[in-house]
């Protein structure tokens, strides 16, 4: 299948009289026919308000193999190409963006309502933050690992990019943006971003699939994943901590 380069944009007569938006939103995709559109589809009432500036959506393709970018195109602002890699995905995302502001959502995550203004008035204090999270899945641990997540990221000011990360465009770019590594770059943009500020740790929370804790047990999941944060916090490279990740699964 041929990438994407460029998505659905506003014509030239729209164009003329378009406010620049307030929020860029930047969604990388792999592969996620399967629930890009419960993503996107809430997301069109924020872009039919975009001659109110308000929000513009870009999605970002690392290469998938099934329907994602025919099924995201109508519903994007922008649907971009790029190799694989979460972290360079948004960053190809974010250079695209128009906005001040930045969220990066998972293409598996939806946005509680009110979002927008709440990543306002968040970014009125405090250069970057993120949503609490709600784990959405079969397993009945599910709301004991959000309520696991929300707590470590609030005692640590730690986000994970589940839990969608904003921040102002000025300081993404101050601190270098995501690292281009295959694991924990949403942890490596964290501890950059806490040299601007703490982060704004709102209350509302995304939904976000649970499919990983469901398919392949909560408290596996769990031990795995603080392995591999602690083997991180102990300077193993996130290349080695991605294969060991692709051997535990």
């Amino acid at each position: 299948m041929p990438r994407q380069q460029e998505g659905l944009c506003l014509n030239s007569v729209e164009n003329s009289i378009e406010k620049a938006p307030q929020l860029s939103i930047v969604i990388p995709v792999l592969n996620e026919a399967a629930g890009i559109e419960a993503t996107l589809l809430p997301l069109q009432l924020l872009r039919a308000q975009r001659l109110s500036a308000l929000v513009e959506v870009i999605v970002v393709d690392g290469g998938s193999g099934d329907s994602s970018v025919r099924i995201a195109t109508p519903l994007a602002d922008r649907v971009l190409g790029s190799s694989s890699g979460r972290g360079e995905q948004m960053n190809l995302g974010a250079q695209h963006a128009r906005a001040p502001a930045l969220l990066f959502l998972h293409a598996d995550t939806q946005l509680p309502d009110g979002a927008v203004e709440q990543i306002t008035r968040g970014l009125n204090r405090h250069a970057w933050g993120r949503f609490a999270i709600q784990l959405s899945g079969r397993s009945r641990w599910l709301p004991v690992v959000s309520w696991m997540m929300n707590q470590r990221s609030r005692l640590t000011g730690m986000a994970t990019g589940d839990q969608g990360i904003f921040v102002r465009t000025s300081a993404f770019r101050a601190v270098g943006g995501f690292p281009e590594q295959p694991l924990m770059e949403d942890i490596e943009l964290s501890k950059r971003l806490k040299q601007v500020s703490r982060p704004a740790c709102l209350t509302a929370k995304v939904i976000s699939s649970g499919r990983r804790w469901d398919e392949f047990g909560a408290w596996k999941t769990i031990r795995l994943m603080w392995r591999l944060r602690y083997r991180y916090w102990r300077g193993v490279s996130a290349t080695q901590l991605a294969k060991e990740y692709r051997d535990a699964r």
